[in-house]
């Protein structure tokens, strides 16, 4: 992968999550300031970020506008435009509640979440389905 692919995409990190000692991961190396994660697979990376994601919703974190507020907070995103991209994509209200161990939403969130940290084209739909569906929770629910 050349440096024109996104960062999420060389890192295996389609969330952008920084690294906090993720099982694993490493810090990102090559980069002037390392911050993120860097996974062994993008499968590695898709769960890291499902887990994440239901850490969330058990801290109460279960609707879009909540999940970005925190996730991408305005000090370092447009978080009202990221919030907006996510509902779009999976189809809901900011305030609609969302039932994340559901395994359709919980992929079309990653799923929005990944084109809104990398741009579209570099994971599909279905890819994140498949990794889904053949790796359990490891997150505290």
């Amino acid at each position: 992968m050349t440096t024109m692919t996104p960062r999420g995409i060389r890192n295996n990190n389609p969330g952008n999550l920084d690294y906090v000692g993720q099982a694993g991961a490493h810090l990102e190396t090559g980069v002037p300031y390392p911050r993120f994660a860097a996974f062994p697979t993008m499968a590695d990376g898709i769960c890291a970020l499902r887990d994440q994601l239901i850490r969330y919703g058990a801290r109460g974190l279960d609707t879009v506008a909540k999940i970005v507020s925190v996730y991408a907070p305005a000090s370092e995103n447009a978080t009202a435009a990221y919030i907006e991209f996510v509902c779009a994509v999976v189809g809901v209200r900011p305030d609609t509640m969302l039932h994340l161990h559901d395994p359709a939403t919980m992929a079309r969130l990653i799923y929005a979440i990944s084109g809104m940290e990398n741009g579209p084209g570099h994971l599909s739909l279905s890819q994140i389905e498949q990794v889904l569906q053949n790796t359990p929770t490891t997150a505290i629910s």
